[in-house]
């Protein structure tokens, strides 16, 4: 599931940086059009300056905590306190304002109602945006000159109120599975380390009490036996030197990186980044039993500097992950492309992690190519298969 973003910025998610708190300022600001007139009635006011200062005053109250509830609450949720508070005194100003001055000020509880459906429990804004409609009619009726604006403005309080509920929902629900995404992330690194450490416990608990025995017994043969005592410490250097390699394939085993690793990781890594992927599920089954581990883990490694560039470089809005099997000249590879419309890069500008990508590739005898497109950037890699396709598996 992808997250939704407003150009870049996650629903639910707090803002990061200036750019980014005012791109949602903006999303959310722009609904402040509808404030017009209220506006206009201040200036065409014919009451009292005192009438005058009383709605540049509520209305000034009246928006910024509009902001607030609404702008505050779907990227780190107020207090429920602060949200009903906030609420009733919004309720408040809608009533006053519109008993005091004129007809135009009941479009204040349009935004009553769309700060219900926003801030509240489904459960609670089902009766609230009514209710808050229900409010606007009587305070409506109290004269029959308003009945059709009256009218106008139902239909809007209660679509608006029950349509950002549903955008509530929606925030709630981001915000729940980016908690639940890393939780299983903590799950899976925890388990990582507990086979880790079982590993590393059937691999050195034997040996490391064989060399503990004969360092033992060396030593007691030492002063009437020493040409005995050699052998067992030509004995414990061998353990030692047989443990230290089993470590280090341990060890590598988990460093070494893998495609179906690497493709949930790039899909996940571009959703959180606001880019829609097209990233395959898996790798395909006629490369399952065909890759060797040595293609495998430099294609991996391509597939991760690919995407890394794409989240932090590119700007880019769609990125396509291909994984194909070829037969060339030189005999059967795997081909790896990751192309986004992003703003690209000059082709002398390959960078350090693609020099270190070719210097892995030419290891394993394979090739990259990398270059700006007419509407992005373009990076194929191409690494060898263990045995043809067309072999037995």
């Amino acid at each position: 599931m992808s997250e939704v973003t407003f150009s870049g910025v996650g629903i639910g998610q707090s803002p990061d940086g200036r750019r980014h708190s005012f791109v949602k300022l903006m999303w959310f600001g722009i609904w402040l059009a509808f404030m017009g007139a209220p506006v206009s009635d201040l200036f065409d006011h014919d009451g009292s300056p005192w009438s005058v200062v009383l709605g540049v005053v509520g209305l000034v109250a009246f928006v910024g905590v509009y902001l607030m509830v609404i702008f505050r609450h779907t990227g780190r949720p107020l207090r429920p306190r602060t949200v009903y508070s906030a609420l009733l005194f919004m309720l408040a100003l809608a009533v006053l304002l519109s008993l005091t001055l004129d007809s135009a000020w009941l479009v204040l509880f349009v935004y009553v109602s769309v700060s219900c459906g926003a801030a509240l429990p489904v459960r609670v804004s089902r009766f609230a945006i009514p209710a808050v409609t229900g409010v606007m009619a009587a305070v409506g009726l109290r004269s029959a000159d308003n009945h059709d604006l009256l009218s106008a403005l139902v239909v809007p309080a209660l679509l608006g109120g029950f349509a950002m509920a549903g955008v509530g929902q929606l925030v709630r629900t981001t915000i729940e599975l980016r908690e639940a995404r890393a939780t299983v992330a903590e799950l899976a690194a925890n388990e990582e380390r507990l086979r880790l450490a079982r590993d590393l416990h059937d691999l050195l608990g034997h040996s490391l009490s064989l060399i503990t025995l004969k360092s033992e017994l060396a030593g007691r043969m030492l002063p009437a036996h020493p040409d005995r005592a050699a052998e067992q410490v030509a004995d414990i250097e061998q353990v030692s030197r047989q443990a230290l390699t089993d470590v280090r394939e341990a060890v590598s085993g988990y460093r070494r990186p893998t495609l179906p690793g690497e493709l949930a990781g790039a899909r996940t890594a571009l959703a959180v980044a606001g880019v829609t992927a097209d990233v395959p599920q898996d790798v395909p089954k006629e490369l399952g039993a065909t890759l060797c581990a040595e293609s495998e883990t430099v294609l991996a490694w391509s597939l991760r500097e690919a995407v890394t560039n794409v989240v932090r470089h590119s700007g880019a809005r769609r990125c396509v992950v291909s994984l194909t099997p070829r037969q060339t000249l030189e005999g059967p590879v795997v081909e790896l492309t990751v192309e986004d419309d992003g703003r690209g890069a000059s082709g002398a500008d390959r960078g350090n992690g693609l020099t270190g990508l070719a210097e892995r590739l030419a290891q394993v005898g394979g090739t990259l190519e990398a270059g700006s497109t007419k509407g992005g950037f373009l990076l194929t890699v191409r690494a060898p298969l263990a045995v043809p396709l067309n072999s037995p598996a």
